[in-house]
């Protein structure tokens, strides 16, 4: 299966409320992992509320392998659309690693306040669990 088309199967099952099937996925291909980036740029409303359930579940049931998604969420930081400049701030501060501080910070003057929010948010729920 080519990555596109992972990507794709991930995206339906996604919109169709397959989230259990979505994490077990995950936990048997860790490569997935490099794919929430992409994941999360998806136009569907379901399948970005979905990723972010995903993300919270991942977190605590494999957070070690959920950190190799945090360089590809990071560029989606100075995303042109401010729901994924958002939702990317969100991710990073449910995932808590504290190399996603300086990102944020640069974001910390988004030109949207609700994106100003969230990042601040983020930061703040970091900074909770690395102090």
């Amino acid at each position: 299966m080519t990555p596109s088309e992972l990507k794709k199967m991930i995206t339906d099952y996604m919109e169709n409320g397959f989230l259990d099937n979505i994490i077990d996925m995950f936990k048997h291909d860790k490569s997935l992992y490099l794919l929430i980036g992409e994941l999360m740029t998806d136009e569907r409303v379901r399948v970005r509320l979905g990723i972010s359930a995903l993300v919270e579940t991942l977190k605590k049931e494999d957070p070690e392998n959920l950190l190799m998604a945090v360089p590809n969420i990071l560029p989606l930081l100075g995303n042109p659309e401010p729901v994924i400049r958002g939702d990317a701030a969100y991710m990073l501060g449910i995932i808590g690693h504290e190399d996603a501080i300086p990102s944020l910070k640069e974001a910390i003057n988004d030109e949207n306040e609700d994106v100003r929010l969230i990042v601040k948010e983020a930061i703040e729920d970091i900074r909770g669990v690395y102090p």
